[in-house]
């Protein structure tokens, strides 16, 4: 995963993965049907491990889940920055079919989670509405993370975007 984090999936080559796991390609194919079949499999393990984070599911649900969400989703640990299903949107076009489903039903998936903990909070808005604001800005996010923009600039983002959220 984290090859392909770093590198994108295009950018990533047989011999990276050969490389990072050290696993020769004869292993790789008992294993995995070819580079995308890895690619997805690295995809769901990594969705998986977030929802096990717990970010959006936890008691009471409400704004600050919205906000530790925004705080603590993006990941900043070296090579791996920002989200990994958000940064493989950026390739969505060359993905496989299969990954293509896999981080379409992520972003459906956590956009029902944060309307669920907007919704308990009675906003004036439509709470799916508000929780498509939530997933861009987080997407917006994510990719500045990949520019490695300053952590105290996003935590001034998320308080005066949360501020905002909370008037809506």
């Amino acid at each position: 995963m984290p090859v392909f984090w770093k590198h994108g999936f295009a950018d990533t080559s047989l011999q990276d993965l050969e490389r990072a796991t050290g696993v020769n390609k004869s292993g790789l194919y008992t294993e995995f049907r070819n580079k995308e079949d890895l690619f997805v499999a690295c995809l769901r393990y990594y969705i998986e491990s977030q929802g096990k984070r717990g970010l959006l599911t936890k008691e009471p649900l409400g704004w600050n889940n919205v906000e530790s969400f925004l705080k603590n989703g993006p990941l900043n640990k070296g090579e791996q920055q920002g989200c990994f299903s958000i940064n493989s949107m950026r390739e969505l076009a060359i993905l496989p079919n299969e990954a293509y489903g896999v981080v379409n039903d992520n972003l459906a998936l956590v956009q029902r989670l944060l309307a669920m903990n907007i919704e308990v909070e009675k906003p004036k808005m439509a709470p799916s509405a508000i929780a498509e604001m939530v997933l861009s800005f987080f997407s917006g996010l994510c990719i500045e993370r990949n520019l490695k923009s300053g952590k105290a600039s996003s935590t001034r983002k998320i308080e005066n975007f949360m501020t905002a959220l909370r008037s809506l």
